[in-house]
């Protein structure tokens, strides 16, 4: 009986040390996937910050020349502005002029009388 019961102890040892080297194996093969998954997802996630960082510097690009343009704009509008009303000036001082031509020769009448 004590060399069945050895047998059988030694048999289970080594069942047990067989379905150790099996887990273990599994075990590394399940950290490996893992460790594939992850890298494929850090080179997804740095692919998709490069491609969010390319966007956000070609819409500021945009945006500084979109500014300029309006600059650009504003200056026109104002030079424009400036002109108007120096000619609405100029056509004001001549129509004063006008008048007092008008009323100059209206008095020079009236002296005449």
């Amino acid at each position: 009986m004590k060399v069945l019961t050895s047998a059988v102890i030694v048999t289970a040892a080594l069942a047990l040390g067989a379905c150790s080297q099996k887990t273990q194996d599994h075990a590394a093969a399940t950290a490996d996937s893992a460790a594939a998954d992850a890298s494929v997802a850090a080179d997804k996630a740095s692919a998709e910050a490069s491609a969010a960082a390319d966007s956000a510097a070609a819409a500021a690009a945009n945006a500084s020349q979109e500014a300029s343009v309006a600059a650009e704009k504003t200056e026109n509008a104002v030079q424009a502005g400036a002109a108007d009303a120096a000619a609405a000036a100029s056509d004001a001082a001549q129509a004063t002029a006008d008048k007092a031509a008008e009323a100059s020769a209206k008095a020079e009448e009236a002296s005449k009388k």
